[in-house]
């Protein structure tokens, strides 16, 4: 049926049931921990459903324009949970969450793609274009800018730091009007590139058709955004009896959770040897979350009574650096080996300790 085996018809009908289950007990006020579990099992088998959708895109257009209609529906959750805490007053959830998403990606999830598409790769070495992964570098330094500025100003009680507001609301600008002209230029390069590529032999017959793949995309994204909010809700009961910290739990669980659409989607993509889709997932999301969702959602705080801005904790200020310079040092020459994916998941896991310590 539309192309799915009966496998993937199974699964669908899992995640639906699990998706049902979790909207009920969050809606009925049940036990907070099942409530939990049941959740991030939806969030799991939604993720799927973008994998699968996804590689069913990649094989209509490039892996540009699938990098960035994955990643957009990828960060739903991250949106909706930002949205419903600053509408509650919780900037700190908020904060954490953007953050959280940030370090996932482009630390956690980009440092697994790079280990299965090194060990999948002939050679142990995983070959992709290197213009994203620049790119997407020089995004995040541009929001890294603005973020260590203020950072400097608070520390230093520069009469600055108390437009804070302001600042980063003209910073916010900035990053939109760059990133759109960046993203307008990139998709057109890449419908060329794919255009260029063409060598005349028909395309294999896809599993989905078109729009059965976006249909699957924009369910299981708007899905996960759903489960996501019920997820947090759930979060406060179910970490009370393990002793986990509120850092923790914003910049590590929920951001595990709220990204897991980029985790099973790049991973897959990378187990098939499709380098550049996968990278292209990952990437385009990190670009998004600096450039494009952080910025946008501080200018949508302006009509809550709480304001998110760029303003965050020095020592949140010292990993975004560093987690810049690593993906640089790391991806932008386009080649990597398993070892380097390695260590970019090993500092995501000693940022991880540093927040359960908090």
């Amino acid at each position: 049926m539309f192309g799915l085996s009966r496998s993937q018809l199974v699964a669908l009908a899992a995640t639906a049931g699990l998706t049902v289950a979790a909207g009920s007990l969050a809606v009925t006020g049940g036990n907070g921990t099942a409530t939990f579990i049941t959740s991030a099992l939806a969030l799991a088998g939604l993720a799927w459903i973008v994998s699968v959708a996804t590689e069913a895109v990649g094989e209509h257009f490039g892996p540009g324009l699938t990098g960035v209609l994955q990643s957009t529906l990828g960060n739903l959750p991250e949106l909706f949970v930002v949205l419903f805490a600053l509408r509650a007053g919780q900037t700190t959830v908020a904060e954490t969450s953007i953050l959280g998403s940030l370090f996932a990606n482009a630390l956690l999830v980009l440092g697994g793609v790079l280990v299965v598409g090194a060990v999948r790769a002939d050679g142990g070495i995983m070959r992709f274009s290197p213009r994203l992964p620049n790119d997407t570098t020089t995004l995040l330094l541009l929001a890294v800018f603005v973020i260590s500025l203020l950072g400097v100003a608070t520390a230093t009680h520069n009469p600055a730091a108390k437009h804070a507001v302001a600042i980063s609301t003209v910073g916010a600008v900035a990053l939109l009007v760059t990133y759109t002209v960046w993203m307008v230029q990139y998709l057109r390069d890449d419908t060329a590139n794919a255009a260029s590529d063409t060598t005349g032999e028909p395309p294999a017959a896809p599993g989905l058709t078109l729009p059965v793949a976006i249909g699957l995309l924009v369910v299981a994204g708007t899905g996960a955004a759903f489960v996501s909010d019920w997820f947090v809700s759930s979060i406060d009961p179910a970490v009370q009896n393990l002793g986990i910290s509120k850092a923790f739990a914003g910049l590590v669980i929920v951001a595990i959770a709220g990204n897991a659409v980029e985790n099973v989607a790049g991973l897959v993509l990378a187990s098939k040897g499709e380098s550049d889709t996968a990278i292209s997932v990952v990437k385009n999301s990190v670009a998004q979350i600096a450039a494009f969702l952080y910025p946008a959602l501080i200018i949508v705080s302006l009509l809550f009574a709480h304001q998110l801005t760029f303003q965050i904790a020095p020592i949140y200020i010292a990993a975004l650096v560093l987690t810049a310079l690593s993906v640089w040092q790391i991806s932008g020459d386009g080649e990597a080996r398993a070892y380097e994916g390695i260590a970019l998941v090993g500092l995501y896991v000693i940022l991880a300790i540093l927040a359960f310590y908090e």
